[in-house]
């Protein structure tokens, strides 16, 4: 599961937390990024409920909580100038540890049920423009970077995180769906079985471009795998994790002086929002991003629109000042 938060919390609480965690990532299939994260968000509510009880929280009194801690909690986030994003994060995050709590019979209350989180400011995802995509690709492979061939014992790296963000952009995968894939699950047909958020399965269609990188890479890579081993590792055989991929975003946004919003989370946005611009409707976008509501797709919709009216801004003579 990664290395796990720190926290101060009594023995059998300590040891629920340990159970919640287990269950997050062997019946929700929650990746160990996403159990980390949520770890961090019960850490830092149970640090702030050592300072604001006077001592070190148990299951009394968690359950003795009403909905004036709660909110306190909530006023000393907003004080510490967290965003409000990853405010409404953290209360789903304690939600769902309470519910945890609740089925297994530790404790009841009912009392966050009640708190709502602080409304979060309105976004449209950031895309990148198909050109900055495939330039994307084609950089981190080690194109188009004068007398930047790799040497060849880290070809096969090149080639891996042309494969990664291959998959990101012509599948529309979220960076833990991809680096979750196992051997077995390459994609080597016309489709591929996503495991998404809440366990929700998915089904693809690939590319022959996305099947050709991740043929590429794995015909590269230095290691001998088993069906179960994961697709994507490190240097050292062990599955790859989100940060090195995110380090080498930033690395390749330096060198292609692509803005702070291009992000391997933006490739997946870039896959809805060329969809949609060519002719995709809404409802098989929603299907092919796993997105449990219609309205979280249809912000892809205003990305359209504000890329049009850029357009519109640019050529009609109307719009020129």
């Amino acid at each position: 599961m990664g290395k796990r938060a720190s926290f101060s919390a009594d023995p059998e609480l300590a040891a629920a937390i340990l159970e919640w965690e287990v269950w997050l990532v062997s019946e929700r299939r929650y990746t160990a990024h996403t159990t980390g994260a949520y770890g961090r968000d019960l850490a830092a509510f149970l640090e702030f409920l050592t300072d604001h009880l006077g001592r070190t929280p148990g299951f009394a009194a968690l359950g003795g909580l009403v909905a004036a801690d709660f909110r306190a909690w909530l006023a000393f986030e907003l004080r510490a100038n967290k965003a409000k994003v990853s405010i409404a994060r953290a209360l789903s995050v304690l939600r769902g540890f309470f519910r945890f709590l609740d089925r297994r019979g530790f404790l009841h209350n009912p009392a966050i049920a009640a708190i709502r989180a602080p409304r979060a400011p309105h976004t449209i995802p950031r895309a990148l423009d198909a050109a900055d995509a495939i330039a994307t690709i084609a950089a981190s492979a080690g194109a188009g970077q004068p007398g930047a061939k790799p040497v060849p014992e880290k070809a096969w790296i090149a080639k891996r995180n042309a494969a990664i963000f291959t998959l990101l952009y012509g599948c529309g995968l979220r960076i833990g769906e991809a680096l979750g894939l196992n051997q077995n699950q390459a994609p080597s047909g016309e489709a591929l079985r996503v495991l998404g958020k809440g366990s929700k399965e998915r089904i693809v269609p690939v590319l022959a471009v996305v099947r050709e990188a991740v043929a590429d890479y794995l015909a590269t890579c230095p290691f001998s795998f088993v069906p179960e081993d994961p697709l994507f590792v490190g240097l050292r055989g062990k599955r790859l994790q989100a940060a090195i991929v995110q380090k080498e975003m930033r690395r390749l946004r330096a060198q292609l002086g692509l803005p702070e919003t291009a992000t391997p989370h933006a490739l997946r946005h870039s896959f809805a929002t060329h969809l949609l611009a060519g002719g995709g409707d809404l409802r098989s976008i929603q299907e092919l991003l796993g997105h449990a509501s219609l309205s979280t797709t249809q912000r892809y919709t205003e990305v359209d629109t504000a890329g049009l009216r850029k357009v519109y801004d640019k050529a009609h003579p109307r719009a020129r000042r």
